[in-house]
């Protein structure tokens, strides 16, 4: 399969694309263009950007095709050997699993926009880029030539198969900034489009003491060379995707980029996609192996594709001392947090809610149906971590575990099922597990108790303190406060909120006659010990809801912090887990 990626106007959003296909025996060929993309587990229905579509042979004569679904086409080759698909794709959304085009930039993630053929997904794959000529190209394609013609750039790559061409994003750009460094012969390189102004010499530091944690752990890495494809965007963003050999990551505010919160998020998501290169791009589930690219992959260990390299990529940071106590407690008290905030855990397991990411697992869904895998997988993992260390006297943790997965499973390209992750860690420790797996991961059972006494083994406890929002503890309900609307969010079963009759999605506009203007939490709290009136509009009617504080709490704060009177064999154990002094 060949492809050839072109643009005239990129105001338009619009990127020209050919595809053609070679060495055709068949009278009639089915093309597909992905109906999702690896690492975001729902369906993403890429064919909807494409505007035009025609089909061609070698002497320029249209050939007849047929839609077949949302996003195939059969094409009626009518003896030809080689055909070529001459379409257009709008790029003008900019994530990082986007692809996006403006006079600034072109990106390309080659899973939302290249069609391909079912018979040739083994194929080498070629490519041609046309840029203007004074553009880079970021990325892990493999290029072959560059010629530059007038004032047009051409890129000529390869790549293996199309597996590997769909994993591979790039940017070209004239304002690429770009940075690299070599760890035990593996190349790392950093790139960033947009405007920002990188401290190279701190972000160098920091990212070869985390990814050199990482190597410990793992002791060999997958590829030759690595990208960390970084988008800076001027408005406030967070968002990450993994790539056998390359991250794409975008983030914002640029101007807080270099400063501690957001440089902390970028450390965060560097290493937890990082992370990812071992943990489900090589060590990946028998459902997803091979993906397949025109339909759901059910599976049910999102807590182990995503919850295992949650935990592990802030506990990277933290293990090798870029992160301080106070840096990893605040991310391991915001899991706390989502975890005992969420009432679908009572009713969804982890696993259950791992096979219908396909059905809503990135929106909030239902009020208290469902879990995040993310971060139930991160507490599990946590729990799990803790729990082998206890059974083995610390002398095995869930590092052993993955690293048994990545060289039984990843190394020899094998998937893996739950029974074998169960299996494996109750060949590491020599229990049964068969409880901890009932009851947690297909299971609803609540494991508070569990986590609280994991806490308690590495000499740290979970503090809880009365929410600085009181309406949240009080009264029962939670909010968000943007462009001057305040909207119900979340509303406590049982709460006072919930019996009066407060609805999620429910604008507060008022309180005791006082208009409500992104100040909901200074109102309650001058009128904290009356009776609140809480003027509210629901479905574009309005309403009053009166309610009284009580003296229930309900959504409560949560703090991890370590302990005042640990023992010396937690302080020990603790010494063990992190690999410094308690």
């Amino acid at each position: 399969m060949k492809y050839k990626i072109s643009y005239s106007n990129p105001y338009t959003h619009y990127i020209d694309i050919e595809c053609s296909i070679e060495n055709i025996s068949l009278p009639q060929i089915e093309l597909q263009l992905p109906s999702w993309r690896p690492g975001r587990y729902e369906l993403g229905n890429f064919a909807k950007n494409i505007q035009q579509f025609k089909v061609i042979n070698a002497k320029g004569e249209a050939l007849s095709y047929k839609k077949t679904s949302k996003d195939s086409w059969s094409i009626n080759t009518k003896g030809e050997s080689v055909i070529t698909v001459i379409y257009n794709y709008y790029a003008a959304e900019l994530n990082a699993g986007s692809t996006w085009l403006d006079d600034k930039q072109l990106y390309i993630n080659p899973i939302n926009c290249l069609l391909y053929c079912e018979q040739k997904l083994e194929d080498p794959c070629h490519i041609e880029i046309n840029v203007p000529f004074d553009y880079k190209l970021a990325g892990a394609l493999k290029v072959v030539s560059t010629a530059i013609n007038k004032e047009i750039k051409t890129i000529k790559a390869m790549a293996h198969d199309y597996h590997t061409l769909v994993d591979t994003p790039f940017i070209c750009s004239n304002a690429l900034q770009h940075n690299m460094f070599v760890l035990d012969g593996v190349e790392f390189n950093i790139w960033f489009q947009g405007e920002c102004k990188p401290d190279w010499a701190k972000l160098i530091g920091d990212f070869f003491i985390f990814i050199n944690e990482q190597f410990l752990l793992f002791k060999s890495f997958p590829t030759e060379r690595y990208h960390f494809l970084i988008q800076v965007l001027p408005f406030q963003f967070y968002h990450g995707v993994e790539h056998a050999y390359s991250t794409v990551i975008a983030i914002g505010p640029a101007y807080n980029l270099m400063r501690k919160d957001l440089y902390d998020e970028l450390l965060g998501v560097s290493s937890h996609e990082l992370f990812h290169t071992w943990n489900v791009k090589n060590i990946r589930p028998k459902e997803m192996l091979p993906y397949k690219y025109n339909t759901e992959n059910y599976a049910t260990t999102g807590y182990i594709y995503e919850g295992l390299t949650t935990y592990y990529g802030d506990l990277m940071l933290y293990r090798s001392g870029i992160f301080s106590d106070a840096d990893y407690f605040k991310t391991l008290t915001q899991q706390f947090q989502k975890h005992l905030d969420n009432h679908g855990r009572f009713n969804y397991s982890v696993a259950q809610s791992s096979f219908d990411t396909w059905l809503d697992g990135y929106v909030p869904g239902v009020p208290n149906r469902k879990v995040s895998i993310y971060t139930e997988g991160c507490l599990l993992a946590f729990m799990a971590d803790a729990q082998i260390r206890a059974q083995t006297n610390n002398n095995a943790s869930l590092d052993n575990v993955l690293l048994a997965l990545y060289n039984d499973f990843g190394k020899n390209n094998i998937g893996y099922t739950a029974n074998d992750y169960q299996t494996i860690i109750e060949h590491v420790t020599g229990q049964n597990w068969n409880n901890f797996f009932n009851n947690y991961i297909e299971g609803t059972l609540p494991y508070n108790d569990l986590l609280i006494s994991s806490l308690a083994y590495f000499g740290l406890e979970l503090s809880i303190v009365t929410s600085k929002r009181p309406y949240e503890s009080f009264l029962g309900f939670k909010v968000s406060e943007q462009n001057n609307e305040t909207i119900v969010q979340n509303i406590h079963p049982g709460s006072l909120a919930e019996a009066a009759g407060l609805a999620i999605k429910d604008k507060i506009i008022g309180v005791n006659g006082f208009e409500v203007r992104n100040n909901l939490n200074e109102w309650c709290n001058y009128f904290w010990k009356e009776t609140f009136v809480i003027n509210v509009i629901t479905d574009g009617k309005t309403r009053e809801i009166n309610l009284k504080p009580s003296k229930i709490m309900y959504y409560k704060t949560y703090l991890v912090i370590k302990s005042n009177d640990a023992t010396a064999e937690q302080a020990d154990n603790y010494n063990k887990w992190i690999g410094r002094k308690y």
